[in-house]
């Protein structure tokens, strides 16, 4: 009769044996380094730049989307106004909106730094994206209501503006639930 444990212990040593004839069969399949050298990289400085692009598109279309669902358009409905129906709720979402767009504004700018054409474009918005910081409080507050859900509006606009200008059109997607509650 076998004791209990050279069980587990055969398993281990079946186990170590089986990695070593693994790792030593995939070295011995390797190529010379020689040829290492000459191999393109896995993405060139212009997959990078259009990565950058398409993240930037991304990240700034989920921006404007929850921006114009949650802010702007209720604002413009009257929604935020004293005495409107449903104002705290809209309040709330505008808040976590406008945490949600300065999430993915800062995204993208970082996203537009691996672009030549749109970092440029971009960087004099930098300040004005970093002034939203403090703005989804206040939403939630709901204290300048007005001034707030027009500094979204125009910042969202100039930054469309910034990237069609640098060739990377963006358009308005709006965020899932599960998107907005993940920022």
């Amino acid at each position: 009769m076998v004791p209990s444990f050279a069980q587990p212990v055969r398993r281990m040593v079946v186990a170590v044996l089986l990695c070593g004839a693994l790792l030593a069969g995939t070295t011995a399949c390797g190529g010379d380094d020689s040829d290492a050298a000459a191999s393109p990289t896995a993405t060139s400085s212009a997959e990078r730049q259009k990565f950058a692009k398409t993240r930037f598109v991304a990240n700034a279309g989920l921006a404007a989307g929850a921006s114009y669902q949650w802010i702007v358009k209720p604002w413009r409905a009257g929604k935020f106004k004293n005495g409107a129906d449903g104002r705290k709720f809209a309040l709330i979402k505008a808040g976590v909106a406008g945490a949600f767009t300065y999430n993915r504004l800062k995204a993208a700018v970082k996203n537009a730094e691996g672009d030549p054409t749109l970092s440029k474009a971009v960087a004099p918005l930098a300040a004005g994206i970093e002034s939203l910081k403090d703005l989804p409080g206040k939403l939630r507050k709901g204290d300048g209501v007005d001034s707030v859900s027009s500094s979204f509006d125009d910042i969202i606009n100039n930054v469309k503006d910034a990237g069609k200008s640098a060739g990377a059109t963006v358009t308005d997607k709006v965020p899932s639930a599960s998107q907005l509650a993940g920022s």
